[in-house]
C-alpha cells in the first residue's frame, strides 16, 4: 500500500523514512514524499487511477496549505484517505480538518506509536 506524505520540511522524509524502515523493508507500505500540496496533486494526477491509498499531510505549508490539499482530495479522489499532521493542535484546525474529511488528527512532534496504529489499521482494513 503506498502512502503520500506532504510537508514542506525535508527532514520529514529521513523521520518517516527511519520510523517505518520495517514495514517498508517487509514490503508492506510504500512511502512517496511531496513537499508542497500542489506536488502532491501532480503525483496523485500522474496515475490512473493514483495509487496513493492513504496521505499523511502538514496543515501549515507555503502556497497550498493541507487543509486545501485535504478539500481538493476528497473533491477529486474521495476514496484516498487523508490525516493531517500541525505543529498546532488548535480547536480550530481540528474542526476544520474533520468536517473536511480528515481521517486523523496528528500534532507534532509526532507520537509515531499512533501514527503507527492508524498505518497496521490501514493494513488490516485492506487485507
Amino acid at each position: 500500500m503506498k502512502f503520500l506524505v506532504v510537508d514542506d520540511e525535508k527532514d520529514v522524509k529521513m523521520l518517516f523514512r527511519q520510523k517505518f524502515r520495517k514495514e517498508v523493508r517487509n514490503g508492506l507500505i510504500e512511502l512517496e514524499f511531496a513537499f508542497s500540496g500542489q506536488e502532491a496533486l501532480e503525483i496523485l494526477r500522474s496515475q490512473k487511477p493514483p495509487e496513493v491509498m492513504y496521505i499523511f499531510s502538514d496543515i501549515n505549508m507555503p502556497g497550498m496549505t493541507g487543509l486545501e490539499l485535504l478539500e481538493r482530495v476528497k473533491s477529486d479522489f474521495p476514496q484516498i484517505k487523508v490525516s493531517m499532521i500541525s505543529a498546532y493542535g488548535d480547536s480550530e484546525n481540528y474542526e476544520r480538518a474533520m468536517s473536511s474529511g480528515a481521517k486523523e488528527f496528528f500534532t507534532k512532534p509526532i507520537n509515531f506509536e499512533s501514527l503507527k496504529f492508524e498505518v497496521n489499521q490501514i493494513l488490516s482494513e485492506q487485507s
